[in-house]
């Protein structure tokens, strides 16, 4: 395999346009590897923008190079250092030189201009250049020093940033590729590329040439293809990117008191654990130490067509009605997934064929016709061993509900929503009697589940007690949770009702049996589709759960209850 000075010299030699992607840090090193660029520009401003100091060389340059290290350890790609004017005089190039070696980076970029530096574009007319001579020695004793006989140096010439003219920036150019410099970085702050493509005529191919078509950036590509330029550096946006998404989530959460809101429109905490390699990690614990995770399984009750949805459904079951670009299977699939539930059971019933099963297990309720939904939790009881959350099938939530769900130490747990609209709503199926009201404090004593009473089946409490809310469909047992659930389950299938039997039947079960059922409460911030106008709701609710930099809608509502 090539080394990685080895392959930027080899971008730098290619007859085709090779591509630098700015990075700053390990995390956005590993970034830019997994967009597919073949190298990263250790951009100075980056750099020492995310130390939080100007990009005047008051970050030293043994903090850029620890810097670098952390990169170069995250990506394997080539690393091409912005360093400045090379950090002082010839000695300092040749000491810098010799530790970037030591840590694998493949390249360095010195500009002529005078120690300590300004960056180029503030006031670039007034910056002082370096004397030519004294900047090609300091090239030639880069290149002296270097062992890694492939380790480049480029040399970026700021005269006409400086408002020095073409022909001195030819003439400084063609003396520092005959001091020893790999390559030419031809740097221009125009807003158009005329100076870049007239340089390169003149430069006739010397040697390999670099731009940053920062302030040129609506330049298009296949112009620098034509002009003969070797690689092109994209120099600052990731840093950019970065801050803006900063400055917006900070705005958010600052405005409005809470994370609610920005949870779902910014990278997932698995995601940075991805991307910090963490199941590497977790793949030495198991080896190491024996500590492998619990696992954590669900089963998603998706047997029926869908009662008033008919007009939509004639084709394909509930489940894959299409919700903001995709069925609402796969939300809910990819909301277990990143909370690392993992084994995942879908009992289908209706069109099963049309259910796609990537990343299932799907199984069938044969007579979901004429059976309820315990008939169909029995298609998958036998298969479960871990913790396992139960779900109805036409459910969206925002993240936070299910992280809640499943990070409760309880044995047995529940997601009820508490919102005034409950006593109100006729539709509701589900109301949940609690030992206490949700009173929207974050502590005190657990709130437990003392039965669930259906709305088509209404019971009159004789103490005139009021429902905490409405269960909304979320179930989550732990291992023992689970046998207890299993038990419950077994008594009730020797009832001669069973099959018209539905999951509040199973959740009294479990308290008559003495289980405690903790009462997670909500506030809306979830969606059930039963019908056409909750189907409309649905895919507002969707939209509302993109990225920032989106429009998004009110995604705070809460709906009735949905059900298998």
């Amino acid at each position: 395999m090539r080394t990685r000075s080895e392959r930027l010299r080899q971008m730098l030699l290619s007859d085709q346009l090779e591509f630098l992607m700015e990075a700053h840090n390990g995390l956005s090193a590993r970034i830019v590897r997994e967009a597919g660029f073949k190298g990263i520009w250790g951009s100075g401003l980056s750099i020492s923008a995310q130390f939080g100091v100007r990009d005047n060389n008051e970050a030293s340059w043994t903090q850029v190079v620890d810097m670098l290290e952390f990169m170069a350890d995250a990506s394997d790609l080539p690393i091409l250092l912005d360093g400045d004017t090379g950090y002082g005089n010839f000695n300092n190039m040749r000491r810098l030189v010799r530790k970037l070696e030591q840590r694998g980076i493949a390249g360095v970029c010195i500009e002529d201009k005078q120690f300590p530096k300004t960056n180029s574009f503030l006031n670039g007319e007034r910056q002082p250049l370096a004397e030519m001579a004294e900047f090609a020695g300091k090239i030639a004793a880069g290149k002296d020093t270097q062992n890694d006989p492939d380790f480049c140096i480029v040399a970026r010439v700021e005269a006409l940033i400086a408002g020095w003219g073409m022909d001195e920036a030819l003439r400084r150019a063609e003396a520092y590729r005959r001091a020893g410099a790999d390559a030419i970085l031809i740097h221009s702050k125009r807003s158009v590329p005329d100076e870049i493509v007239a340089f390169a005529r003149e430069w006739a191919g010397r040697a390999p040439l670099v731009i940053v078509p920062t302030k040129y950036y609506s330049t298009p590509t296949d112009v620098f293809r034509k002009a003969g330029i070797s690689m092109v550096i994209w120099a600052n946006h990731l840093v950019r990117a970065a801050t803006a998404a900063m400055q917006s989530v900070a705005r958010e959460i600052h405005t409005n008191e809470t994370l609610v809101n920005v949870e779902d429109r910014v990278a997932s905490v698995n995601e940075i654990f991805r991307l910090q390699d963490a199941d590497e990690y977790s793949a030495a614990e198991r080896l190491y130490l024996s500590a492998s995770e619990a696992s954590r399984s669900a089963v998603v009750l998706a047997a029926t067509r869908g009662r008033g949805l008919d007009a939509m459904t004639t084709d394909r079951p509930k489940v894959m009605l299409p919700i903001a670009g995709k069925p609402l299977l796969r939300w809910l699939i990819d909301g277990f997934k990143k909370e690392n539930v993992n084994d995942i059971t879908v009992v289908g019933g209706y069109r099963v064929d049309a259910i796609d099963t990537a990343g299932i297990k799907l199984v069938v309720n044969e007579h979901y016709a004429e059976t309820g939904e315990l008939a169909s939790l029995a298609c998958a009881i036998d298969g479960l061993e871990a913790e396992t959350v139960i779900s109805y099938g036409d459910l969206l939530f925002r993240s936070y509900v299910l992280r809640a769900l499943v990070e409760s130490k309880a044995d047995s747990a529940v997601v009820v929503d508490s919102s005034p609209s409950a006593e109100n709503d006729r539709t509701v199926r589900d109301f949940a009697y609690c030992s206490r009201a949700d009173d929207r404090g974050l502590f005190g004593t657990p709130v437990l589940l003392k039965r669930v009473v259906s709305a088509k089946h209404p019971q009159n409490s004789e103490s005139g007690e009021t429902a905490g809310g409405r269960w909304i469909g979320l179930l989550k047992v732990s291992r023992d949770g689970l046998v207890k659930l299993k038990a419950a389950l077994a008594g009730l299938r020797k009832r001669p009702d069973f099959d018209a039997l539905d999951m509040p039947a199973l959740m009294n079960a479990l308290v008559a049996d003495g289980a405690q059922v903790e009462v997670l409460y909500v506030h809306g911030h979830w969606r059930g589709v039963n019908d056409l106008e909750d189907f409309r709701q649905a895919v507002d609710f969707a939209h509302a759960q993109t990225p920032f930099g989106s429009t998004p809608g009110d995604g705070s509502a809460s709906s009735k209850v949905p059900h298998d």
